[in-house]
């Protein structure tokens, strides 16, 4: 029975779909529905900001947060109440929200308003109903289209006159199905918003004194008479229809410049849908309405198949016969003293007294092996959790919680297999090595946090960390990470070193020199092409998901390519580090972990590549985006550098054990 719902897990997370929760709110009718407002996010910029940080209309009392965890804030999500005033089944027409000035208009030499930024910037809105992300709804004169990602615009340059255009309008449309085993009851199942900019001339109520008011402050419920109301707004006629295209772009009809006084308005349009049910309601964001198909994902790993049967191939053909031969050899030598006074050993087997060698920083190289370890842990099991639907997009700030939570448990593997490794190396400050795993990557890692964090609050951006998550991310790394490096650390020393199959000679042979192709460059340049090949499509979407607001959630697949990542990164270390054996090259510890680890570098320049999609020019865009992609980078080098490492070590344990050493 595990065992088929574990499939089933896999088979709906590789189609993107979300599995419920188990607690979905039914609502009755009239009652209450609340509208939340999330961060405001570009692609020209990165740098998403608060919703209210342009003069929006605000809820009485002002915008409250809602409850965020830390995942949430990690992610800059910054989710608030909303002015919005929904009700379960009741349709609304042209509803006045309010009166707010967005300041001066647009003139040569002076600097625009704050809305005339964030549009020339092409910032989107990003709504939520009931935890469903608000769908952008476009209409011209021949299409409709509906996209399901990186909600709906602030509002729009014109072509002709390039003045940039408010949307003070919104169609708030809403389905909804009704619960069968609870009559009367119904649950939101789609939720989208088409924006609109009307220029409504108006006089404001007796009542609207914000004359006086600074710029961008509002008084709730503000009441306007408007002058040139289109159909949907003009009270008089008695039977209203919602706020159509045709309405809006009539001729006469003009749209609302981001400046001066504006009234915003909007429809609430509640819509019965007998197919979709709420179980399902994710699954065409998740999928994105099928812009990315199935079919892309399946032919990246069949790329990625391709390239790890052929990388086997060759080390079947390469390793498998040359290895037969040799230990036959050397095992026959071993057993004919006449022979084996005649001929003199070679290849692999004259570095059977240095192969097992200690490296050149033995306590960095243990280091680097224990944080690879830790992430690698991380990542599997975040990957594992997330193709089975616990790390659902629903849940917000889920899977950033999942990493760092796991992160932090794993310290004990982490410092476990350094204590291992540096006592295999015959270390002795045991404190330092300990130390050094506790405060490294993780200091290499909150110090770049910093920086990128005083950057984003120089910009004024919702990614800005609040100080109390910094403390409880302090907490997390000292109280919690720390303890359990040490503790993992303290098993570790109390273990046995590695035993070795060879001893080691006190004199190191000296290494002849080697060809052209056997150098460290050479080796990284090709170690890395392969791995890198059977995975760039993923990460063209994973990369998609973080900087262009797109949802990833086919997770299934991302497992098959993450497997595909570390066979072939295992697979060609061990290829090379057989190569580098053969001539007479014993020093293949930071060799193996170079090689294995150059994956990282790819994805690092990779990452130049994809920044031209994203239309960013600001100093504040660069630093963020390559800080993160250098970070990401470093720990997908330290992840694949000790799969890398222990293949290798697993490898020469293996080669050197089988034959028979005077």
């Amino acid at each position: 029975m595990a065992k088929v719902l574990f499939l089933a897990a896999l088979i709906r997370g590789a189609q993107g779909f979300y599995l419920p929760g188990v607690n979905p709110y039914s609502f009755t009718e009239g009652e209450t529905v609340k509208l939340k407002v999330n961060k405001m996010t570009s692609q020209k910029t990165l740098m998403p900001v608060d919703y209210y940080r342009l003069p929006y209309c605000t809820p009485d009392g002002g915008p409250k947060m809602d409850h965020e965890n830390l995942g949430e804030f990690l992610a800059g999500d910054r989710i608030e109440s909303s002015p919005y005033r929904l009700s379960m089944k009741v349709d609304m027409f042209c509803e006045q929200l309010c009166i707010t000035n967005l300041g001066r208009g647009e003139q040569k030499g002076v600097s625009p308003n704050k809305f005339v930024r964030a549009i020339r910037k092409n910032y989107h809105n990003n709504w939520i109903v009931d935890n469903i992300p608000a769908a952008s709804k476009v209409e011209d004169e021949t299409t409709v289209t509906t996209r399901y990602w990186q909600g709906f615009p602030v509002g729009f340059i014109a072509q002709d006159t390039k003045k940039a255009y408010v949307h003070n309008h919104v169609n708030i449309e809403i389905q909804y199905h009704n619960v069968e085993t609870d009559p009367g009851k119904s649950r939101v199942v789609r939720f989208t918003v088409e924006p609109f900019s009307i220029k409504h001339d108006f006089e404001a109520s007796a009542d609207d004194d914000d004359d006086a008011l600074p710029e961008g402050t509002v008084k709730p419920f503000k009441v306007a008479d408007i002058q040139n109301p289109i159909e949907s707004c003009n009270t008089k006629i008695a039977s209203r229809e919602h706020t159509r295209y045709e309405m809006v772009y009539a001729r006469g009809r003009d749209p609302q410049p981001a400046s001066g006084r504006v009234l915003f308005t909007y429809d609430v349009i509640w819509q019965e849908n007998k197919n979709l049910h709420w179980a399902s309601r994710w699954d065409v964001y998740l999928s994105m309405d099928n812009a990315i198909p199935a079919k892309v994902h399946w032919l990246s790993i069949a790329n990625s198949l391709v390239i790890v049967v052929v990388l086997s191939a060759m080390i079947a053909a390469i390793l498998v016969r040359n290895l037969r031969r040799d230990f036959s050899r050397y095992n026959r030598l071993a057993t004919d003293e006449e022979k084996a006074e005649d001929m003199e050993e070679f290849g692999w087997k004259l570095v059977h007294a240095d192969v097992f060698r200690p490296p050149s920083h033995p306590m960095l190289m243990a280091v680097c092996c224990g944080t690879g370890g830790q992430l690698l842990c991380m990542a599997v099991l975040t990957i594992l959790f997330s193709a089975m639907g616990f790390l659902s997009p629903s849940n917000r700030g889920a899977l950033i919680m999942a990493q760092l939570l796991l992160y932090v448990l794993m310290g004990s593997v982490g410092g476990y297999i350094t204590a291992k490794i540096y006592k295999t190396f015959k270390g002795k400050s045991w404190q330092k090595a300990t130390a050094a795993m506790a405060f490294g990557f993780p200091g290499i890692t909150f110090g770049l946090f910093i920086i990128m964090n005083i950057v984003a609050l120089s910009q004024g951006s919702s990614d800005a960390v609040p100080a109390l998550t910094m403390v409880v991310l302090l907490f997390l790394w000292f109280g919690i990470s720390t303890p359990l490096v040490f503790f993992g650390a303290y098993f570790g020393y109390k273990q046995d070193p590695i035993e070795f199959p060879v001893n080691t000679s006190s004199i190191p042979r000296q290494i002849p020199d080697q060809p052209w192709f056997m150098g460290l460059p050479f080796t990284i340049i090709v170690g890395g092409i392969l791995p890198f090949g059977a995975c760039f499509v993923e990460l063209y979407f994973i990369l998609a998901s973080v900087w262009m607001d797109q949802y990833y959630y086919v997770f299934a697949f991302l497992m098959l390519v993450f497997a595909i990542l570390v066979i072939t990164a295992a697979e060609i270390t061990v290829l090379f580090n057989y190569f580098q054996l053969c001539g007479e090259n014993y020093h293949w510890w930071w060799r193996a972990f170079s090689t294995g680890g150059s994956t990282g570098i790819y994805v690092f320049l990779y990452s130049f590549f994809y920044f031209k999609q994203l239309e960013a020019n600001s100093f504040a865009t660069y630093v963020l985006y390559f800080g993160y992609m250098g970070l990401s980078s470093l720990g997908l080098f330290l992840m694949t550098g000790f799969v890398g490492f222990t293949t290798c070590l697993w490898f020469n344990q293996t080669i050197f054990g089988s034959i028979k050493i005077d």
